[in-house]
């Protein structure tokens, strides 16, 4: 099979310093599965680290032609992402803008966005390169942290926006706001507007519901509300949400929990539906139940 991608931008670890993208450099995974992709014809390049492109040369030999994320975007027409979730959500925002697809390869344990496992990966890659894949698209969360009317943060999120109270303070008192309407003032430890993707990470421990990627809604969950009958709230993601701090000292706002934002009282953080969406694509058959069954350890311990 000859593949449709052409250009082809491989995304990996060497992001982060430290000994795991050392490890990554000794073993070789990078440069291995460049050389993959070039058997299958594609022109590799890979993605040039904060740290510049030293790192990125570490990992593949200097094989391969570092290019910025924006380069990336006008260059290439796939971006390969070898790691975990992590890796992937940082990416995902930043590449969102151009609609290029991304895939997954997990280093780790298998990821829900990062789904195709590294011992398989050549096997797996050859008929999606080729244009064998399902395609699945997830909203992106467009943030403003608002004080006096100007925004002093702004922000994308693929998985959730958090406002938590500070770690030696007591609970926060939040307003909160969809579209024009007053919810209500709530006193817990945080709140957690999570999207589909978002569903299956801070808000699920913290007792929200999964949502399917093709819900086009947001769920509100009260981190230990102050009243039990605060409970989670599926809401539509054209809405606007509005959380206001009221009182509490040192709160903050998390956005993917990849950057954050120190809050003032009367400050609000204003949530939006953004205009671009994330690529994924799937090998053929895909399903995110086959995601949730082995994540969640579903069917595990009957009989």
């Amino acid at each position: 099979m000859t593949s449709r991608f052409r250009h082809v931008a491989l995304i990996g670890k060497y992001q982060a310093s430290g000994a795991r993208a050392q490890a990554d450099a000794r073993d070789g995974v990078m440069e291995d599965i460049g050389a993959f992709l070039e058997s299958q014809g594609c022109h590799v390049f890979v993605e040039k680290s904060a740290a510049g492109e030293a790192d990125a040369d570490a990992i593949v030999g200097g094989r391969y032609e570092a290019l910025s994320v924006e380069e990336i975007g006008q260059r290439c027409d796939l971006g390969l992402v070898v790691g975990g979730d992590g890796t992937m959500l940082g990416i995902g925002r930043q590449l969102a803008c151009y609609g290029i697809p991304l895939i997954g390869i997990n280093r780790g344990r298998l990821g829900f966005i990062t789904d195709i496992p590294l011992d398989n990966y050549q096997a797996t890659l050859i008929p999606m390169l080729a244009g064998e894949y399902e395609e699945d698209h997830r909203s992106l969360m467009h943030a403003q942290v608002m004080r006096d009317g100007a925004s002093v943060f702004d922000a994308l999120a693929m998985n959730d926006v958090v406002v938590n109270r500070g770690a030696t303070s007591g609970m926060v008192e939040l307003r909160v706001s969809v579209g024009r309407h007053f919810v209500a003032n709530q006193r817990a430890d945080g709140l957690i507007i999570a999207s589909p993707t978002g569903s299956t990470a801070y808000a699920l421990s913290a007792g929200g519901p999964l949502l399917h990627p093709a819900v086009p809604g947001w769920v509100l969950v009260p981190i230990a509300p102050h009243t039990l009958s605060n409970r989670p709230v599926l809401l539509p993601d054209a809405d606007e949400i509005v959380i206001e701090l009221v009182a509490g000292r040192d709160a903050s706002a998390n956005f993917d929990m990849q950057s954050l934002a120190s809050l003032a009282i009367g400050d609000r953080v204003v949530v939006r539906r953004s205009d671009f969406r994330v690529r994924f694509l799937h090998p053929r058959g895909w399903s995110y139940f086959d995601t949730l069954r082995k994540k969640l350890h579903w069917n595990e311990g009957g009989s």
